[in-house]
């Protein structure tokens, strides 16, 4: 992001994490005045007009790069649980973790990972069936993404005996068994608010009981990563306790610009090549016939009103703006979040340019995965997959930050790197 270049309106409202409704109150108001461009046909605002805004600032002081030279000091050994396609190990890899075992319990997924990585460890099955203990005192770290489920309040403080038969319990019982120094848990930000904020005091009392000290929580956007994608994900880092004094984690820094769709589907700084042709899910021919009519960018309310109200059918009567029903994705902007299935009436993720679903292809670029990163399964399958996955580019610069604390935390301890370990023996 240079000084004397422009962002649009949509970027600045999504990097602030505020409405267009904010932003016309700030024009209006003389705060922050955008300018508008016919070629584009949007707002647009000058980036040395907003340069002293934090979020802004940081963009364009970013130590991206700097931060992209890490390398590990040692040959840090992960684990990962509930690893779905493969988008948080994938970063985490090229970041420079090794992992000696993947778990997940989604058949199609974990054929996924042994496709595209023969030599990982997948562990297929239920998670509560696999003892971790073999690998005590044998990695650095361990990594999932459990699902967000409420805790059964009989009592006022719940620990980790408390939490048996969720998912979050069987993530704990890993880290206490397997003793990693650092442990990384992601999750969708509604866990932060979760059942009145209860389900997360919860968790922090149990990571504390295990012997962890947590870092705050942080909900991270994608799109400042190299991410083209409206995604925002919940992130806990935490240390173990003998590590943990006078240690610093540092969040990664943003990336200097917000990648758009069309960095997804057409060659430029995000791939070096347009994206390849794939299956996808189709229209009936009613419904192409109304997202015919959608401009890119709309939804259902810039259907005719007769149009409106065959497609909405009772929701039409009713409140809420419904923005993902009959959405037409636009071009410059990054996607909306991608869901489980694009042709959903509630999630509708439709091409730019083309009526019809986005691709498999289309769908996995936006989530920042390979061309090469092959997906098995059925259709309906894939697109679940995907959709699921944590953004690789995401995990990759989450990753680089986690190597740099266990760099800072093997240098501050006086931990003999394993290399040097493994040259002394004999």
């Amino acid at each position: 992001m240079k000084k004397n270049k422009t962002i649009s309106a949509t970027d600045f409202a999504d990097i602030l994490s505020v409405s267009k409704r904010t932003l016309e109150k700030w024009e209006k108001s003389g705060k922050y005045i955008p300018e508008y461009n016919y070629n584009l046909k949007r707002k647009e605002y000058k980036i040395s007009d907003i340069a002293d805004i934090p979020e802004i600032k940081r963009m364009l002081d970013t130590n991206w790069h700097s931060e992209l030279e890490t390398k590990p000091k040692s040959n840090y050994k992960s684990i990962e649980l509930f690893a779905g396609a493969g988008g948080l190990a994938l970063g985490l890899e090229t970041a420079g973790f090794e992992s000696v075992l993947l778990n997940e319990i989604d058949h199609d997924a974990c054929s996924t990972l042994r496709t595209n990585r023969p030599e990982w460890n997948v562990v297929e099955g239920d998670i509560a069936k696999i003892d971790f203990s073999d690998y005590k005192g044998k990695i650095d770290f361990l990594s999932g993404g459990f699902p967000c489920q409420a805790f059964s309040y009989a009592g006022n403080k719940l620990g980790f005996d408390d939490t048996r038969g969720t998912l979050f319990f069987q993530l704990a019982r890993a880290i206490r068994e397997t003793a990693p120094k650092v442990f990384l848990a992601e999750n969708v930000r509604g866990l932060l608010n979760h059942d009145n904020g209860r389900t997360m005091e919860t968790i922090k009392n149990v990571i504390a009981e295990i012997g962890y000290t947590l870092i705050e929580p942080r909900v991270l956007k994608a799109i400042h990563y190299q991410v083209p994608q409206k995604r925002e994900r919940l992130f806990l880092i935490g240390i173990r306790n003998d590590f943990a004094q006078g240690i610093k984690y540092l969040w990664p820094s943003p990336y200097k610009r917000i990648m758009t769709l069309r960095d997804a589907l057409f060659k430029g700084d995000l791939y070096d090549s347009d994206v390849p042709n794939s299956i996808g899910q189709k229209y009936p021919p009613r419904k192409k016939q109304i997202m015919d009519m959608v401009p890119m960018g709309g939804y259902w309310r810039d259907l005719p009103i007769d149009i409106q109200k065959e497609y909405m059918q009772k929701s039409f009567y009713l409140g809420g703006g419904k923005t993902g029903i009959a959405r037409r994705l636009s071009m410059d902007e990054p996607s909306l979040t991608l869901t489980c299935a694009p042709a959903q009436k509630q999630t509708e993720r439709c091409h730019p340019l083309e009526t019809r679903p986005l691709t498999i292809r289309e769908y996995a670029r936006i989530q920042t995965f390979p061309d090469s990163w092959v997906f098995a399964g059925a259709l309906n399958s894939q697109y679940k997959q995907i959709g699921n996955a944590v953004p690789v580019n995401l995990a990759y610069a989450v990753g680089r930050s986690l190597i740099r604390l266990l760099n800072d935390i093997y240098e501050q301890y006086d931990i003999v790197p394993k290399e040097a370990c493994l040259s002394n023996v004999g």
